[in-house]
């Protein structure tokens, strides 16, 4: 800063004295050396010599050395050579003003322009193109608009302006404006055509006129592949007088990208030339059909590779999980980028080894945001959320630069762990660097806020979102349904239609669990029946899943079966999975077991099944049958999930497991749980010890109940957060009913708002009664 300030006093006391003395007159303070050191012309030594007549090769040597720092960044070594000069000319003005534009000091170069003696056409058009490049395209439309002359470099700079900014419309009225066209006028206008997908009005400029270049041809024949017209890409590749590299390699990815890999090969062996972007088309184009080996073949056979090709390929065995491969190839790699780096870190996260892709991020020579955000991402995914969220934290100490993705990722990490108020944090970042109203960043808000337990601010967010995709929808009414506002989904479905965003088969999942949550069974009957004749959306097993979870609650279970015998497609575990669970809600033994004996056949590792048999077996009574499961995972080596709930206090994650001993606090917590049981049991609770799942007295029963996971979370919120504010606990299981029945009640003696996420659904416990209405 003070630098910049020390540059403006020097220009300050430079325009002084330009106002005061005619350029003729001025005596530089210089020695008689034309040609003047860097000391001279930094300490501005006074010399008593008469300066030696310049003439104009002295000049450009001047105005050389001019650039020369200007390039370099040094604006005040320009600036000393700029006062140091005996004579100077408009080209002397203009590397001023073009080199100060080019490093960002706008208001320096305006003040050049303004106390220029006289300003030449170059001048006009350096200060447009300045602005333009700084998109500053109102600025630069004023000084277009002032200019006493123009010519062809003039309005192109204000075309191109338009059109690399997206204003379409406006660089046409240039267009249409200009006297004299050149061939930068023709392609500016057609390419801000074709970049914005305005295909016809691309094609309708390209027919009205003949002589164009080759790279015109290529550029409208890339937006008809972008667009996957490949029909008319071909036709107007065949009417080419004359075709370069660029044409085989536009028409060679066309056809690989749209699995057409016949003739991507055909023309690729027709091709006169072969460059390694040839090359590389055809690489990358079998490695999206899924066909690396043949990719790997016509790698292998290259003459020549760059490092385009070799990310490519090591993209492909990453993405079919071939992590061996891939590393022979990234240690073989002579000119690795940070790209391949981000690849390989990414493809060890994903394949869930994230100790390979920590050692690769640390051995990085530098890092991107990109490389951040998949490390963060890597973390998350493996569950890893507080390594996660450490990782963030130095990557903002080490002046990483925080871009969309880097936020999703760590918004993402926020959601898993139910961090609101971190995740508020970032939201409140996001907002000052002007990124939230995307859908990329604002539908990850969406997720965050939802799975915070915070639908309010969810739903705030979703407005805020300027323009909503179909997935920004699908993920609010999805967050009301899992909040059991089935009602609200419903009418947020109404209004995604009236705006004209077409349902798919993410939306109606979701609509058919809003119906699920809220017990509406005849309307999400006559949702499920409609599906295909109003939104051409075939059910699939998502669908049914949900269909049968809604009968099934409905305590409807013969129709459960019947739509499942009539499938169309076996069903999976999923479907098995809801019948089971409606079996355990109304006491239906006999079909709870033929549902169970499928799953275990389908996924003999799912622990959460076989916990759900055996409380089916615990509340009939037969305990002989629970004992036999409990061998039976024994034997099968399946062991049941550990149940874990925590919250978020004062920016700290907070976690309980059943009779919790190692949290710090844990005397004042079990303190008042104590305390708490007395006035639980006068307000009508009594413990659910059908549950249980060992035949042991009632006693025992009510004391293995007491310290479940999520009343020791709930407790430490009542003690931890202040009155008023909403106490948000998170379990990674279901929650257990006799859990569920004693927070109704201690929401009603705390008078707090509880929200707890379980791994099905949120619960909002308030004033004695939960959203679920029990119907859960």
């Amino acid at each position: 800063m003070r630098g910049r300030n020390r540059l403006r006093q020097l220009h300050s006391s430079c325009t002084l004295q330009h106002r005061t003395q005619p350029i003729s007159d001025f005596q530089s303070s210089t020695n008689t050396n034309p040609y003047p050191s860097k000391k001279t012309l930094t300490q501005h030594h006074i010399t008593k010599n008469k300066p030696k007549p310049v003439g104009d090769g002295d000049i450009k040597q001047w105005n050389m050395s001019i650039t020369t720092h200007m390039l370099n960044g040094r604006c005040d070594l320009a600036l000393n050579v700029f006062n140091s000069m005996p004579r100077r000319s408009s080209v002397s003005y203009n590397a001023m003003i073009s080199g100060y534009l080019s490093n960002g000091e706008f208001d320096l170069a305006r003040e050049v322009f303004d106390n220029m003696p006289e300003r030449d056409l170059v001048s006009w058009n350096v200060m447009i193109s300045g602005y333009v490049r700084n998109k500053n395209l109102s600025t630069a439309r004023e000084f277009f608009e002032k200019m006493p002359e123009r010519d062809v470099v003039s309005w192109n700079s204000m075309l191109s302006g338009y059109a690399q900014n997206g204003y379409v419309d406006e660089a046409r009225r240039i267009f249409d404006r200009m006297l004299e066209k050149n061939e930068i006028s023709w392609n500016g206008l057609l390419s801000a055509y074709v970049q914005n997908g305005r295909i016809v009005e691309a094609c309708k400029l390209f027919e009205s006129k003949e002589d164009w270049e080759v790279v015109s041809w290529n550029c409208l024949m890339g937006g008809f592949v972008k667009k996957n017209k490949l029909v008319e890409a071909r036709h107007l590749f065949d009417r080419m007088p004359m075709r370069d590299e660029v044409s085989w390699n536009i028409m060679i990815t066309g056809y690989a990208q749209n699995n057409d890999l016949a003739e991507a090969q055909r023309l690729f062996e027709m091709a006169p030339v072969r460059d390694v972007f040839t090359w590389t088309a055809m690489v990358s184009g079998y490695i999206q059909n899924g066909m690396v080996d043949e990719a790997r073949r016509i790698f292998d056979a290259m003459p020549e590779k760059n490092a385009v090709s070799w990310n490519a390929m090591i993209a492909g065995y990453v993405q079919s999980k071939r992590m061996d491969m891939a590393r022979e190839l990234f240690e073989a790699m002579t000119c690795r980028n940070v790209s391949s780096w981000n690849t390989m870190i990414t493809g060890y996260a994903q394949s869930g080894e994230i100790t390979h892709a920590r050692s690769l991020f640390d051995r990085m020579p530098w890092r991107d945001s990109i490389s951040w955000a998949a490390m963060i991402a890597g973390y998350g995914q493996s569950g890893y959320n507080e390594e996660a969220l450490r990782l963030f934290t130095e990557m903002k100490r080490d002046g990483g630069r925080l871009n969309r993705s880097t936020f999703t990722c760590v918004l993402s990490v926020c959601a898993n762990i139910a961090a609101l108020e971190l995740g508020k944090q970032l939201h409140g970042q996001l907002v000052k660097i002007g990124f939230e109203a995307g859908c990329f960043v604002g539908n990850a808000l969406l997720v965050m806020y939802c799975k915070c337990g915070s639908v309010e601010e969810a739903y705030h967010a979703f407005e805020e979102i300027s323009d909503k995709d179909v997935v920004s929808w699908n993920t609010m009414i999805a967050g009301y349904a899992r909040h059991g506002f089935g009602k609200e989904a419903l009418m947020l479905f109404e209004s995604m239609k009236t705006f004209g965003v077409r349902p798919d088969d993410v939306t109606t999942v979701g609509v058919l669990s809003a119906c699920s949550h809220t017990g509406l069974v005849d309307r999400g009957t006559e949702f499920f029946n409609s599906m295909k004749r109003d939104y051409g959306i075939i059910a699939n097993s998502k669908h049914y899943t949900c269909m049968v979870d809604l009968l099934g609650r409905a305590g409807r279970l013969d129709e459960a079966q019947n739509l499942m015998r009539n499938m169309p497609f076996e069903p999976d575990a999923a479907t098995w999975g809801a019948l089971l669970g409606a079996c355990r809600i109304h006491g239906n033994t006999e079909l709870g077991e033929k549902a169970a004996e499928v799953i275990f056949e389908m996924e003999p590792d799912n622990a959460g099944m076989y916990v759900l048999l055996s409380n089916l077996y615990a509340a009939s009574g037969r305990w002989l049958d629970v004992s036999k499961m409990r061998l039976k995972m024994r034997d099968k080596g399946v062991k049941k999930v550990t149940g874990f709930s925590w919250l978020e206090v004062q920016n700290k994650i907070h976690t309980f497991s059943v009779g919790d001993t190692r949290h710090p606090e844990r005397g004042r917590i079990y303190a008042y749980l104590e305390e708490l049981e007395l006035k639980l049991k006068k307000d009508g609770y009594v413990y659910t010890t059908k549950l249980v799942l060992h035949d042991v007295g009632e006693e025992e029963k009510e004391h293995m109940l007491r310290y479940h996971s999520e009343k020791l979370a709930v407790a430490y919120g009542i003690l931890s957060i202040p009155a008023g504010r909403t106490i948000r606990v998170i379990k990674n299981l279901r929650v257990c009913e006799d859990c569920h029945n004693a927070i109704k009640h201690i929401s009603k003696i705390e008078k707090r708002l509880i929200i707890l996420r379980d791994n099905n659904r949120f619960h909002h416990f308030s004033n004695g009664s939960c959203s679920c209405g029990d119907y859960w």
